[in-house]
């Protein structure tokens, strides 16, 4: 290796990055067989290229991604802009392994308005590239059977396949339907309608299911309006029918927002793998719909990298883009996403990042549906694989050999060495099992110096809980079943402490015999996961269930070492203060604290009746009793 700043690449390689230009692109990552890894955009391709080959700290995924690299090409561009445009279309031609993946549900409907002379309007779930223009896709089809209904009750469109051009219509190869004479269709093809009032019709369709009804009311009254001043009652009588129809149709739609402007509202919710992107449509101030979309390959990538993800894919294939688009978040590259999306739509758009108000209440509702679809997902995921995600999370997040479906976490509580305890709380298949807890009463607590040794404690725990396993892997299967629960070796061992106590497990573990089981340590400060032998916290995301399990484990080892030191504490505080009264030794002592329960009720009794206290601890100690608490 010759350049330093590129360790880990081939001198093939090497030598590549270090000619790149400083200009922006698109850098296309490939392995030894020429497939594509990843396709990613940059202002600068040399610093950003270069930048995963420098890093020292990387991801489990992306590590794995760099080692896999043997090539990169670049295609250099202009702007930023053009960048982005082409990452886009490179993504969606070629998918690569280690991109973010946005999948749209395919089973989707859509309503599309065909790209011919005269228009058909109708349901479709495959979009074509073909200049027609496509409105959804509905994730709720009732409402798109209602819209398409709805289309078709107020405008005469065809419902025929003829293939209408102005040439066969003029020769008269076409004759009317029974449409024409119900009244739901004009007769174009006899050329009865001409083709400009056929496409002024469908561009009324266009604007109320993209969600302009106030526009498309206000153009419909003028008309009406002017039919009625040139005494054309009939047409002005067609067009009030009309114009009725549409404010049922739209009264239907859910009033959001008094001002009347277009907008966007994007939400992310993301768990492991798996995010959901929400999207809800509000033209004119109304609710026209909303739709998801599931994003994969995220475990690496920040909130901002997938919220632009979403946007761009989401935007490349939308027909229409609003005023306004409202976000959590300010992003990153959002100059850029603003110049594409305001050059897409030949005006000037917006994005809003609400904090307070209506407006923010809007996000949060947007985020809480993504959150609810986002459950969706992983609910079909857990009874599609019948294992918990958040087990195979952790199995692939601490490289092991096997799923940890039996995992078994231990902590250390006390209060400057006295009382100490140690839990142990056991979750199979994520879950915790509470018949399989334990406690422990610790005597080895103490260092050299009288100060209190939590690695000492560790040790103690350890070797008292897996010693007789280690002994029964001599004996027979048959007296191993005899304590399954406290006999049961787990997959995983966890300790709530840093190298420390890691290193104080693993050394009992190895000395008993048992080096085969996993031991991981986990930090409470910054919740670091520790692995034998490695000096530097294991990395993982965290935004991965597996980590959210080890918390979990963790806070669950804590709460049941914490109450039971307390128990033991008070306990002890107890006995120790009835001892201090004259005549009352220990053993009167725990007999009155068995019987009374507390200091408090005894205090209680002796006010309200002290025979009790007489006829059950005598009357020389009721005395004694008595004098010293009133």
């Amino acid at each position: 290796m010759k350049n330093n700043s590129d360790k880990g690449a081939n001198d093939y390689l090497s030598a590549k990055l270090r000619n790149l230009p400083a200009l922006p692109g698109v850098y296309q990552f490939k392995d030894s067989k020429g497939k594509l890894l990843y396709i990613g955009k940059a202002k600068s391709l040399r610093d950003r290229v270069r930048s995963y080959f420098q890093s020292r700290q990387q991801s489990t995924r992306l590590s794995v991604m760099i080692k896999k690299i043997s090539d990169v090409e670049i295609i250099t561009t202009d702007n930023e802009v053009e960048a982005l445009i082409l990452e886009l279309n490179l993504i969606q031609e070629h998918k690569p392994r280690y991109n973010v993946n946005l999948k749209d549900d395919k089973s989707y409907p859509y309503i599309v308005i065909t790209n011919e002379p005269f228009p058909r309007v109708f349901p479709t779930r495959k979009k074509r590239n073909d200049g027609s223009r496509y409105f959804g896709p509905y994730t709720d089809v009732k409402n798109m059977r209602y819209a398409l209904k709805s289309v078709r009750d107020i405008f005469a469109i065809r419902s025929c396949k003829l293939n209408l051009t102005e040439e066969s219509i003029a020769a008269g190869k076409f004759k009317v339907c029974l449409d024409y004479h119900i009244n739901k269709c004009d007769g174009p093809c006899e050329g009865f309608q001409s083709r400009e009032d056929y496409n002024n019709m469908i561009d009324q369709v266009a604007k109320l299911l993209n969600g302009k009804t106030n526009q498309l009311l206000r153009e419909m009254k003028n008309l009406m309006n002017e039919h009625a001043e040139r005494m054309e009652f009939e047409k002005a009588a067609k067009l009030r029918d009309k114009i009725e129809a549409i404010e049922v149709y739209s009264s239907r739609q859910k009033m959001v927002d008094e001002e009347i402007n277009d907008r966007d509202i994007f939400a992310i919710e993301r768990e492991d793998n798996d995010a959901c992107g929400m999207v809800l449509k509000i033209r004119d101030g109304k609710v026209i719909g909303k739709s998801h979309y599931m994003l994969t390959n995220i475990l690496e990538e920040s909130n901002d990298n997938i919220t632009e993800k979403f946007l761009s894919s989401y935007y490349t294939k939308s027909d229409y883009i609003p005023d306004q688009i409202y976000l959590e978040e300010q992003l990153e590259n959002q100059n850029t996403l603003l110049e594409w999306l305001s050059k897409k739509k030949n005006s000037k758009v917006e994005f809003v990042i609400p904090r307070i108000g209506e407006k923010a209440k809007l996000v949060f509702m947007v985020k809480k549906n993504a959150r609810l679809m986002l459950d969706e997902l992983q609910l079909t995921k857990l009874k599609r694989e019948f294992i918990p995600h958040s087990v195979e999370a952790l199995k692939r997040d601490l490289r092991l050999d096997k799923l940890p479906k039996r995992i078994e976490c231990y902590d250390i509580s006390h209060t400057q060495g006295t009382d100490s305890v140690a839990s142990m709380v056991v979750f199979i298949d994520g879950k915790p099992k509470k018949s399989d807890y334990r406690k422990f009463k610790l005597y080895n607590v103490m260092n050299q110096t009288g100060m209190p040794d939590d690695f000492l404690s560790m040790r103690e725990v350890i070797y008292r809980r897996f010693r007789k396993i280690a002994e029964r892997s001599y004996t027979t299967d048959a007296e191993i079943k005899s304590d399954e629960s406290f006999g049961s070796p787990p997959d995983l061992i966890v300790v709530d402490g840093g190298k420390g106590q890691l290193s104080s497990a693993v050394k009992v573990m190895s000395d008993i015999g048992l080096s085969n089981i996993p031991v991981i340590g986990l930090a409470k400060r910054l919740e670091e996961v520790y692995l034998p032998g490695n000096s530097e916290p294991q990395s993982i995301p965290h935004m991965s269930s597996g980590l959210k399990l080890l918390q979990r484990l963790r806070d669950e080892a804590h709460r049941f070492a914490v109450t039971f030191h307390r128990a033991l504490r008070e306990k002890r505080t107890l006995t120790t203060e009835l001892k201090e009264i004259p005549g009352i030794g220990e053993a009167t002592a725990k007999k009155l604290l068995i019987e009374f329960g507390s200091v408090d009720k005894i205090k209680q009794i002796i006010k309200s009746n002290f025979d009790i206290i007489e006829r059950s601890a005598g009357k020389k100690t009721a005395a004694n009793l008595k004098e010293y608490f009133q």
